[in-house]
């Protein structure tokens, strides 16, 4: 079981930037990958970025690529979404997401482990 505890949301202006934080309760060893997906209201649920533990490589939406970077913290299991010349557009609860197991990282099917999200709000 991995257990997912998000933090870092809340409102900023547009332009501005927030960081959110995901802390995981896992090995390293057991971690394939860590994402963040976001839903907006009347929408579904979408990808944003995600880090392949291992490899370290990362992947990003195309509507946030340039704009936001997804780093990670070995010692602390921790993935930080950094997100920069925010857009009311990115207004949406963020989700933290884990998977132990190998698949398609911008998939959200991928990922047994979830986090509560957190609340994002953009304003314009």
């Amino acid at each position: 079981q991995v257990q997912l505890v998000e933090s870092g949301g809340g409102l900023v202006q547009a332009g501005g930037s927030l960081r959110l934080s995901c802390a995981a309760s896992s090995r390293t060893g057991s971690m394939y990958a860590m994402g963040w997906f976001r839903q907006a209201p009347g929408k579904e649920r979408e990808f944003v970025a995600a880090l392949v533990w291992g490899a370290g490589s990362t992947i990003f939406a195309d509507s946030v690529k340039g704009r936001f970077t997804i780093s990670r913290d070995n010692a602390k299991i921790t993935v930080y979404l950094q997100m920069n010349s925010l857009k009311p557009e990115d207004t949406a609860v963020y989700y933290c997401a884990a998977t132990t197991a190998w698949g398609m990282v911008t998939i959200a099917s991928t990922y047994g482990y979830w986090g509560q999200g957190t609340q994002v709000t953009v304003s314009s």
